[in-house]
C-alpha cells in the first residue's frame, strides 16, 4: 500500500468506530416515485425460447430448488439468509464490522452465503412475472425481500461486510422493481415502503463511506460504483441522491478506465471478471440513459473496446480464455439456465455498439439483450464526436495484455500468455501462469487451463489451482514463477515480455520469456502450422542447472494413452471421434496424474466450487547431462489427426 491508501484505510477505521457508536440515520422522505420503467415493446422483443428457459428457471425457484457453486439447494422457498449449506455453518449474528467473513470455521463458506443475497435469483423471478403476468412470481419476490430486510438490518451481519455485495444487490433491486412494474404491490414493496427506503439509503451511504481503494480497486470498485450509480438514478428519493449519483459516475468512469487495457481486455487478466465488469458497465449505462443522465464518453468507449476484445478472443464456440480467477460472478441476471453468457454479451454489444464484419456469428438468444437495448441508446446515434477507431480485422495479438490467439483449420484455437502477472500491487485474481498455453479444437479443451475451484477455506486447493504446476507451462526447482503472500496476494510478480507474435503466414508464431526464476530465464516459442495441423512448443531454459517440471493439463473430455514420451489423445465432439498425438520432450521422465489429492494434481474446475478429475502429464528431470550447456531446450509437438 502507498501512503494515500494507508491514510484512506485509517480514515475507514475511524469511520467504522464512529458508526458503531452512532449509526447514520436515514432521512424521512415523502413522494418517492419510480419512473425508470421499461419502454413499451421491450418485453415483446424477448425471443420465445429465451422466455421459455427463463420461466423454467423461475418455476424451479418457486419450488425451492436451486444451487450455487456445486451445492444443490432445496430450501429456497424460505431461505436462511446466513446459512452456508456446504459446511452447515451459520454466520454469527454480530455487528458487521465484527464478522470474520474470511474465516470459514467461524462463518462458513462466505461465497455460499453471499451469493443468494446478491438477489439475482429475484431478478429471474421478477422477469418471469414481467413476461407472464403470473402473480406467483411477484409474490415470492415480495416475500423474500421483506424477509431479507427484516433479517439484515443495516450494519448487522455478514451481508454488510463487503462493498461488492452491496453494489450488486442494488443493481438487482433496481431491476426487480423495474420488472415488477404493473404488479399492484410494486410501489408498496419499494417506494411506499419505509423499510425498503431505509435499506436503499443505507446501502448507498455504506458505499459512499467505504469504497474499495488503492491495491483493492479492481472489479470490486466497479461493482460498488455501478450499484451506487444505478440506485441513485432509479431510486433518486433522498437529499443525497444527486451527490451520490455524481460521485458514483465519476468513480465508475475512473475505475473502468483503470481496470481496462487500451485493447479492451480487463487488466486483471481473469476472463470472468472481464465479463462481470462489462455486464456492470452496461447495466450502469442503461440506468443513465433511462434517467437521462449524461455519461462521459470514456465510459461508452471502454465498454465498446471491451466488447470488441471479447469478440476477438473467443473460440469458434464463443468460449473465451479460461485465464486467471473465476468465481461465476455476474452483474445482472434475467436469464434461465442454458443461456450462453458470452453469446449474450456479444448480442448486447451488437445491439448497443453494432457488430463488426469480423465478429463471430451469435446464434443463441437471451432475455437480457432486448431489455438492455430498450434502455440504452445505440452508440451510433449519440452525439459523441467522431466515431472511435475500431479494429478493421480480427485482432490476434493484444499487445498491452500480452495475449495472443493462434488459430488453425478445423477449429484449432491456442491462447498464448505473455502478459503482466496481474492488476495492481496485490494482483489478487492472478495465477502463476506465465507463458502458459491453452489449446482447443471446436471448443473442446485439449490442453486446458484447470480453472479456480475455490477462494476461502481450502488453502491447499487454492494454492494448487493458482500455482505454476497447475498450468501448461514450465516450473523450476519446485517453485512458482511468482511468490504468493496469501489467497489474494502476490508479493513478487514474474515479469513477462512478448518477443514475437506473427499470425499472418501459413505458420503462426509466438515467442515470449519471463524472469520469475531469478538467474534462470524461461523462454517459450509456439508455432502453429496450418497445413500439418501441428502445434510445436519449444521451451528454453538459460542459467544455472535446475530441476524441471513441465506440465500439460488435458481437458476432462480427453482420454490419454501415455507410452514413454508419446501420448495418444482421444475424445468425442459433435458426435464424431477425434484424436491427436502429443510428442513430449524425451529428456524428461513422463507420468500421468489424475485426481490426486496429496498433493493435489490432475483436476479441472468447470466452475466455482466444482472440480472433477482430469489427466495431467508431467515431465520431470534436469534436461541435460552437460552442465556447461548454455541452454536446455524441450520440444513438444501436438498433432491433430481428426
Amino acid at each position: 500500500m502507498g501512503p494515500r491508501e494507508v491514510g484512506g484505510r485509517v480514515a475507514d477505521a475511524v469511520r467504522r468506530r464512529r458508526w458503531r457508536a452512532a449509526p447514520p440515520d436515514c432521512p424521512d422522505v415523502t413522494g418517492a416515485r419510480f419512473t425508470a420503467v421499461l419502454p413499451a415493446g421491450a418485453l415483446a422483443a424477448v425471443p420465445p425460447d429465451a422466455a421459455k428457459r427463463l420461466v423454467a428457471e423461475a418455476d424451479r425457484l418457486l419450488a425451492g430448488q436451486g444451487g450455487y457453486f456445486g451445492v444443490d439447494r432445496h430450501d429456497l422457498a424460505e431461505p436462511d439468509w446466513w446459512y452456508d449449506p456446504k459446511t452447515g455453518r451459520r454466520a454469527p449474528a454480530a455487528h458487521a464490522f465484527d464478522v470474520p467473513y474470511r474465516n470459514e470455521d467461524a462463518v462458513g463458506d462466505v461465497k455460499q452465503i453471499w451469493e443468494l443475497s446478491r438477489h439475482q435469483y429475484l431478478t429471474v423471478l421478477a422477469a418471469a412475472y414481467a413476461l407472464t403476468g403470473d402473480d406467483r412470481y411477484a409474490t415470492r419476490v415480495a416475500g423474500h425481500l421483506r424477509s431479507w430486510w427484516a433479517a439484515n438490518p443495516p450494519l448487522r451481519g455478514v451481508h454488510w461486510t463487503s462493498g461488492i455485495e452491496l453494489g450488486i444487490r442494488l443493481v438487482s433491486w433496481v431491476w426487480t422493481r423495474r420488472l415488477l412494474d404493473g404488479w399492484p404491490g410494486a410501489a408498496g414493496l419499494f417506494e411506499d415502503n419505509p423499510v425498503a427506503r431505509h435499506q436503499v439509503w443505507h446501502h448507498q451511504r455504506w458505499l459512499a463511506a467505504f469504497p474499495s481503494r488503492g491495491s483493492s480497486a479492481n472489479n470490486h470498485a466497479v461493482a460498488e460504483a455501478a450499484g451506487q450509480f444505478a440506485a441513485a438514478c432509479a431510486f433518486a428519493w433522498f437529499p443525497a441522491s444527486a451527490r451520490w449519483r455524481a460521485g458514483a459516475l465519476a468513480s465508475l468512469a475512473r475505475h473502468l478506465r483503470a481496470n481496462t487495457f487500451d485493447s479492451g481486455l480487463n487488466r486483471e487478466l481473469a476472463t470472468e471478471y472481464h465479463g462481470l465488469v462489462l455486464e456492470l458497465g452496461l447495466a450502469a449505462v442503461a440506468e443513465a440513459d433511462a434517467a437521462e443522465v449524461p455519461v462521459p464518453a470514456s465510459v461508452r468507449l471502454v465498454l465498446l473496446r471491451m466488447t470488441d476484445a471479447l469478440a476477438a478472443v473467443v473460440d469458434d464456440r464463443l468460449r473465451p480464455p479460461r485465464q486467471g480467477d473465476a468465481d461465476d460472478g455476474h452483474g445482472l441476471v434475467v436469464d434461465g439456465a442454458g443461456t450462453d453468457r458470452w453469446a449474450s454479451l456479444l448480442a448486447t454489444g451488437d445491439a448497443v455498439f453494432g457488430r463488426l464484419p469480423w465478429w463471430p456469428a451469435v446464434t443463441g438468444t437471451d432475455v437480457r439483450t432486448p431489455l438492455l437495448a430498450a434502455l440504452v441508446r445505440p452508440y451510433a446515434t449519440r452525439e459523441t464526436g467522431p466515431a472511435p477507431a475500431r479494429p478493421q480485422s480480427r485482432p490476434d495479438h493484444l499487445a498491452d495484455a500480452g495475449l495472443t490467439i493462434l488459430r488453425g483449420p478445423g477449429g484449432i484455437w491456442c491462447r498464448c500468455d505473455g502478459g503482466p502477472h496481474g492488476f495492481l500491487s496485490i494482483a489478487a485474481h492472478a495465477h502463476a501462469d506465465a507463458l502458459s498455453v491453452e489449446v482447443r479444437q471446436d471448443g473442446v479443451d485439449v490442453l486446458a487451463d484447470p480453472g479456480t475451484f475455490c477462494y476461502h477455506g481450502q488453502p491447499a486447493w487454492r494454492q494448487y489451482f493458482r500455482s505454476t504446476l497447475a498450468h501448461n507451462t514450465l516450473r523450476l526447482d519446485g517453485g512458482d514463477q511468482s511468490v504468493s503472500g496469501g489467497p489474494f496476494l502476490w508479493t513478487r510478480h514474474a515479469r513477462s515480455r512478448v518477443l514475437a507474435a506473427d499470425t499472418s503466414g501459413e505458420t503462426a508464431r509466438w515467442c515470449a520469456e519471463h524472469d520469475g526464476y531469478g538467474r534462470s530465464a524461461h523462454r517459450r516459442r509456439v508455432e502453429l502450422t496450418a497445413a500439418r495441423r501441428e502445434l510445436r512448443v519449444v521451451d528454453e531454459v538459460r542459467g544455472p542447472r535446475r530441476a524441471v517440471h513441465l506440465a500439460f493439463h488435458l481437458g476432462p473430455a480427453i482420454a490419454a494413452d501415455l507410452a514413454g514420451d508419446r501420448a495418444v489423445l482421444t475424445w468425442t465432439a459433435d458426435g464424431e471421434d477425434r484424436s491427436a498425438v502429443l510428442d513430449l520432450p524425451g529428456q524428461l521422465r513422463w507420468r500421468a496424474h489424475r485426481g490426486e489429492t496429496d498433493p493435489p494434481l490432475g483436476w479441472y474446475s468447470a466452475g466455482f466450487g466444482r472440480k472433477e478429475p482430469s489427466t495431467t502429464l508431467v515431465g520431470s528431470g534436469s534436461g541435460s547431462a552437460d552442465r556447461s550447456a548454455p541452454a536446455r531446450e524441450f520440444t513438444t509437438v501436438l498433432t491433430f489427426r481428426g
